[in-house]
């Protein structure tokens, strides 16, 4: 056997492969949400063999070992379903895969029944057809499922932004801090698998890498996916609580409202004598929230805020607001988009900003230092009051004080 000799490319998708392989491992054994975290071990063992292909093929084993030629030329029809199905099991914990998701690796199952005849061949066959291949051969099935992979891959990935833009929209409206339910993370693997896709769009249709450059290509594409595992299991030790889920993104009223909390006393709810329960009386679509109602509510709403500042709780959700009001978490929604227009995040952390401003104006905070006033105000983090107090003011905490001086 001739001596294997591997460029800096191909030992990083082999210790990419040797990562991905642990990682499925681990994934597949964690016991909190075993759904999210068993598609990624799946997804996890579909780029370890895409990772190990590259390898085979770059150290020229496939008249060595011609039985394993093809075996990750399905693949990426996976990897798409697979990213797809985690982001949603990901961010609603309460989700199954039922027998419709199924459908997703139907084009998977397609693929691998059509490539019957050259996964049967003879070894001496299967090299024939190799050498076909890269002399420029492309059988029907060639022809097919390669352009399938494309649109699969890209549609999918502009499916999963769409499921983690909705899903950071939908928090937005349950909770007043993101730091433990944003997964900023699945935003990282969301946006790196589009960009991966976009990478392999533009190598197929750009004339230029076609022929003998068209292996860069390939190569590109390895070492993005590489990258990814690697990223992935960065992730994993920096912050094992994302594939833990520990604070997972429940429906409003099912975990979060159930999250055992100090007792406090309901200061401020809707007088029932206000509830409209007229036939005839406008309602707000779904809830059956009618004005007068939501009149009432947003008054109580307004009144709990200013005198008990429950805002200052920077864990406080929209179902512990509900509650202290006596009414739903659906209903306090239909009162903050409709006669506040604004979400629960927004709403509460306006609170918060305008907190601040108040202390940073007064002569006894001047000497703190804002960061303290940020935490006492109810914000969990640096980085997000940063962020929430220029989107209010339209300046840093640190020119607004400059400026209040001045």
């Amino acid at each position: 056997m001739a001596t294997i000799t591997l460029d800096w490319l191909h030992i990083v998708a082999l210790l990419g492969a040797v990562q991905g392989l642990i990682l499925a491992g681990v994934l597949a054994t964690r016991r909190r949400n075993r759904t999210a975290n068993r598609l990624l071990a799946v997804a996890m063992l579909a780029f370890t063999i895409h990772l190990i292909t590259a390898v085979y093929h770059s150290a020229g084993l496939v008249e060595v070992f011609p039985h394993f030629f093809g075996a990750a030329y399905p693949l990426p029809l996976l990897y798409g379903p697979l990213i797809y199905l985690y982001a949603l099991t990901a961010s609603d914990r309460s989700r199954r895969l039922t027998r419709w998701d199924t459908l997703h690796f139907a084009p998977f199952a397609l693929a691998i029944v059509a490539g019957l005849p050259i996964y049967l061949m003879s070894g001496p066959d299967k090299i024939a057809f190799f050498h076909a291949l890269q002399s420029g051969v492309r059988p029907p099935v060639v022809r097919v499922v390669d352009p399938l992979k494309l649109l699969s891959g890209v549609t999918y990935a502009v499916m999963t932004l769409r499921v983690v833009r909705r899903h950071r929209a939908i928090i937005k409206d349950s909770y007043s801090s993101l730091e433990h339910v944003n997964l900023q993370w699945l935003v990282r693997l969301a946006a790196a698998a589009a960009v991966i896709w976009g990478l392999a769009v533009v190598f197929d249709v750009t004339p230029l890498l076609h022929g003998p450059a068209f292996r860069r290509g390939d190569d590109v594409i390895t070492l993005a996916i590489a990258l990814l595992v690697y990223d992935i299991g960065y992730m994993a030790l920096r912050q094992p609580e994302i594939f833990r889920f520990v604070t997972g993104e429940w429906p409003v009223g099912g975990a979060a409202a159930a999250r055992p909390r100090s007792a406090t006393p309901a200061t401020a709810t809707v007088p029932e004598s206000v509830v409209d329960t007229a036939p005839g009386g406008p309602r707000y679509e779904r809830s059956g929230l009618g004005d007068r109602e939501a009149s009432a509510l947003k008054a109580a709403l307004l009144r709990l805020m200013d005198q008990d500042r429950p805002w200052q709780d920077s864990d406080l959700t929209l179902a512990d607001l509900a509650r202290r009001l006596s009414t739903t978490p659906h209903k306090l929604s239909e009162v903050l988009n409709s006669q506040l227009e604004q979400s629960f995040y927004d709403f509460v952390n306006g609170y918060r900003v305008r907190y601040v401003q108040r202390r940073i104006e007064s002569e006894d905070a001047r000497s703190l230092k804002i960061l303290s006033l940020a935490l006492d105000a109810g914000f969990a983090s640096k980085s997000t009051f940063n962020d929430v107090f220029k989107k209010h003011t339209g300046q840093t905490p640190s020119d607004y004080r400059r400026s209040v001086a001045a």
